[in-house]
């Protein structure tokens, strides 16, 4: 199994000389176009068999390909990054990317929005902000590789992020099974997940490549 992801600034995509100044989710309808229409052009350019490429929404607003269902993808941008994940091995692909130097009310956020377990781990771990970051993206991808996104309260999902572990599974009876690998980039966080099955109480992590065109 393989799971793609292709990383760059959203600078870069967007062909901007920054977007430092720019608010989180405040991207201009031109430039939400364009993020869309880089996606379908990228995915067209690795598998031309794919065009022409016919997105539509599933039932929960998700992005599906109707006229190639077996391609799964999914896509995330912050501030400052953007990341699209695809795969033709796997069902139902989420991704988030968040900057770790993004200005968070950690405290605040974690009790709106942890499990009590994630909760009490961060907190062990002294705040660790990768922790955290591992966490949010996490939830993150899973929710949008369901496709239930907002609907579900955060804090009621519980990833069971191990402190030093950079992959997992969750449960849960809402959602299903879900499997997580989670990516610290070094100035970003990025996790990916997607439908997984259990396997003699295991699961099989896909061979993962991240496409970086910052460079």
């Amino acid at each position: 199994m393989r799971i793609s992801i292709y990383h760059c600034s959203l600078a870069k995509l967007l062909d901007l000389q920054n977007v430092s100044e720019m608010a989180e989710h405040r991207l201009t309808l031109a430039q939400r176009g364009a993020i869309q229409e880089f996606r379908n052009n990228f995915l067209e350019q690795q598998y031309p068999e794919l065009r022409p490429l016919v997105v539509s929404c599933n039932d929960f607003g998700k992005p599906i390909a109707i006229n190639h269902p077996k391609l799964a993808f999914n896509q995330s941008h912050s501030q400052r990054e953007y990341a699209l994940a695809f795969s033709f091995d796997v069902r139902d692909l989420g991704v988030d990317i968040e900057s770790l130097n993004r200005k968070i009310r950690f405290e605040a956020l974690a009790k709106h929005a942890f499990h009590p377990q994630e909760y009490q781990c961060w907190k062990a771990l002294g705040e660790d902000i990768n922790y955290w970051f591992k966490v949010w993206t996490t939830k993150e991808a899973i929710l949008k590789a369901h496709g239930m996104g907002i609907r579900l309260d955060l804090n009621t999902l519980n990833t069971q992020m191990h402190p030093t572990h950079d992959n997992g599974q969750i449960i849960d009876e809402r959602l299903g099974i879900f499997a997580y690998q989670c990516f610290d980039l070094g100035h970003a966080m990025l996790s990916v997940a997607w439908r997984s099955g259990m396997g003699c109480g295991q699961f099989i992590v896909p061979n993962i490549q991240i496409i970086n065109m910052n460079t």
